[in-house]
């Protein structure tokens, strides 16, 4: 915030205020943030005032910290959440300065950007962008054990996601136990909902990515992708894998080993020091050899978050990206191919060490064909 000259930092993305104070809880549908100041010693939480307790059982703040807004501001159409900020501020001798918004957030609304400008003419308001991120992408001892803690969560349910895939199953069924192994985690310990839903495209929509699920029953002579991540304390640790009923086509078959060729090859290049879009180099000049081509990302960082994403929102890796890796973060490299009307993704989840990147998960990295 010094560097950036920012006074004051309004915090509205759920996983920032989980960070920086532990919040953690279902209320991010309507406003709620958290502001930091240069002469404070803690932030403050302010919410709706049915949440209030939730910060005071989560977080680490003193009580006197915890502001809850009176009910009638939500959603009316007469008063609106930031109101109460900003009068907050003003109490507190804030509302002049530099003060940074997380404009690119899915939680900071035009209308609350407009009722700040409007409700603190004294202040000047300024994009913080991704500041929190960024220092999120460094990942401690704690968290790192709690993506290890994921990982083992993943493993179990994504045996179970392949197990599910069968000839007559209901996609709506093997969801159901996904959801199940997912959410029991292991006999040390539980899991957690994770911020995307599991991803099922099964057949013709293995071409797109990003499609749930439905209540069909899945099909011999068809492919099915699994996108899931397992979670722990709200850190996830996704993984991607595609089984296949009956015997593959041959495309299919040869792509699924270019894919795990040129994954491989990006995790080797994976090391401190490196860049991203050296990384993403990597895989490329692998696929190049065989005539596929890729134009998005193969991957990003990820770790604590919630609903809609587990990306951070900060580096990928893609053509153009320079940032360089340093140990402890952490990426989902997730290199797949959607053709016309097939695809297939094979992805680890990898912690970039002292020594070069080390996968998260134990588990086979191929194609899963059953028979």
């Amino acid at each position: 915030m010094s560097e950036r000259g920012i006074d004051v930092l309004l915090s509205t993305n759920p996983a920032n205020m989980a960070y920086l104070t532990g919040y953690d809880g279902w209320s991010f549908y309507v406003h709620q943030l958290i502001v930091l100041s240069q002469d404070a010693d803690q932030p403050l939480w302010i919410g709706r005032g049915m949440d209030a307790n939730a910060a005071k059982v989560t977080t680490y703040l003193d009580h006197d910290n915890v502001f809850g807004y009176p009910d009638d501001y939500v959603q009316s159409e007469t008063k609106h959440p930031m109101n109460y900020v900003a009068d907050l501020l003003k109490g507190k001798g804030w509302d002049r300065g530099t003060i940074g918004v997380e404009m690119d957030t899915y939680y900071f609304t035009a209308a609350c950007y407009q009722t700040l400008l409007r409700d603190l003419p004294n202040a000047s308001l300024v994009d913080a962008g991704t500041l929190v991120n960024w220092v999120r992408v460094i990942k401690s001892a704690n968290e790192l054990a709690y993506m290890r803690q994921a990982a083992r969560i993943i493993e179990k349910t994504m045996q179970t996601g392949v197990d599910m895939v069968r000839p007559g199953e209901r996609q709506c069924d093997a969801v159901a136990a996904i959801y199940a192994s997912m959410v029991s985690g292991t006999p040390e310990f539980g899991g957690d909902y994770s911020s995307i839903c599991p991803m099922l495209p099964t057949g013709i929509g293995t071409s797109t990515p990003h499609l749930t699920w439905n209540d069909e029953p899945f099909k011999t002579g068809e492919a099915t992708i699994l996108e899931l991540a397992g979670v722990r304390r709200r850190y996830h640790c996704p993984m991607a894998r595609t089984v296949h009923l009956g015997k593959p086509p041959q495309r299919l078959t040869e792509t699924a080993q270019v894919v795990v060729e040129g994954l491989n090859n990006a995790i080797a290049a994976a090391k401190p020091g490196v860049v991203c879009e050296e990384v993403e180099s990597a895989w490329r000049h692998t696929i190049e050899r065989h005539g596929i081509v890729k134009e998005s990302r193969i991957g990003y960082s990820t770790g604590l978050n919630y609903p809609p994403d587990w990306g951070e929102g900060t580096l990928s890796l893609r053509p153009g990206d320079r940032t360089v890796l340093q140990p402890h973060m952490t990426l989902h490299v997730i290199p797949g191919v959607w053709l016309d009307d097939w695809g297939i993704e094979i992805s680890e989840c990898i912690h970039i060490t002292e020594n070069g990147a080390q996968p998260f998960c134990d588990f086979p990295r191929e194609l899963v064909v059953k028979d």
